[in-house]
């Protein structure tokens, strides 16, 4: 993809998506979540996936997600989550 597309394409995410900060209450939060589920390679969450559900956690939101794996983490994690098409079109359960 040519990099002005990029660009175009990131400034209409910022535009439409809210950038939240990451604090110490969320940074915390997702180090503990790594911890306690990411178990290789059945449930490689990344620690930016942490930080997601850390900030959805915190801020009493739901995660929206295709990933089955960060799905089940934040439900385990007592998380509301919006399953999302993976690229195939097929909803995780």
């Amino acid at each position: 993809m040519p990099e002005d597309e990029v660009e175009r394409t990131l400034g209409l995410v910022l535009e439409s998506l809210p950038v939240l900060p990451v604090d110490a209450a969320i940074a915390l939060l997702a180090g503990r979540i790594r911890a306690r589920r990411y178990k290789s390679p059945e449930r490689a969450i990344s620690l930016s996936d942490c930080l997601a559900l850390a900030t959805a956690v915190v801020r009493g939101e739901r995660l929206a997600s295709s990933d089955p794996a960060l799905l089940r983490t934040a439900a385990e994690e007592g998380c509301a989550v919006v399953s999302l098409p993976d690229q195939r079109g097929v909803v995780p359960q």
